[in-house]
């Protein structure tokens, strides 16, 4: 299970170079109120989220496969939960920078999500492929 999360882990470090250099050209083109004060710290928030949620999901699906879809929705359930939280909390002690974080943070949770949602079931197949369900 270790290369796979490893693997993963490459990948979603290329993956945040990729976004943070999105954002830094962006900061060129664009006016500075359209970015939160707090993004630089909303990059590592969203990959120690990101990572500790695929290695739990990963876990479970060695496990049994067929009680992971359970696990994958309840993950996404509690995630988006925990992130609800961060935000309400964030925009109510910051309320001048409540838009730009709003926005910096759902196009942040929109990327990395997708990201995890597409490497899950991209490795998913293949681990099912290699080693099929037991039918007892």
């Amino acid at each position: 299970m270790k290369a796979p999360y490893i693997n993963f882990l490459k990948n979603l470090l290329i993956f945040s170079l990729i976004i943070i250099t999105i954002y830094i050209v962006l900061s060129y083109l664009l006016p500075h109120n359209y970015f939160s004060m707090a993004l630089p710290f909303l990059f590592p928030f969203y990959i120690a989220t990101t990572l500790i949620s695929y290695h739990l999901l990963l876990k479970a699906l060695h496990k049994r496969f067929s009680k992971f879809v359970n696990h994958f929705m309840g993950a996404i359930g509690i995630k988006l939960l925990w992130y609800m939280a961060i935000m309400v909390t964030y925009v109510l002690m910051f309320r001048q920078d409540a838009i730009a974080f709003s926005i910096n943070y759902f196009i942040l949770y929109i990327c990395y999500t997708s990201f995890e949602t597409v490497s899950l079931v991209n490795y998913s197949k293949s681990y099912v492929s290699q080693n099929p369900p037991n039918k007892t």
